[in-house]
């Protein structure tokens, strides 16, 4: 980047992968900042859910996920699933 350019923020992105689908069906959700791939029918769902707690949460402190800490994300994703 020279001085010319603007200093962009790149955008941030929460990648699920599963691994645990025995159906043979392909399972992917798309969202504003997330992609969510395979699993069970359940896992896949536990990680939609996840996803739209998590974007709730961010929404309601009036954050972006790039602007959000690696410790401040481990501490909400963690009392999402207490």
């Amino acid at each position: 980047m020279n001085a010319s350019q603007p200093n962009k923020k790149k955008p941030g992105a929460l990648l699920g992968l599963a691994f645990d689908a025995e159906d043979g069906q392909k399972r992917i959700t798309r969202g504003p900042n997330f992609l969510l791939a395979g699993g069970s029918s359940d896992t896949h769902g536990m990680m939609q859910e996840t996803a739209v707690k998590l974007n709730e949460h961010l929404d309601s402190k009036g954050k972006q996920l790039t602007e959000v800490s690696a410790n401040e994300l481990r501490d909400i994703l963690g009392n999402i699933h207490r």
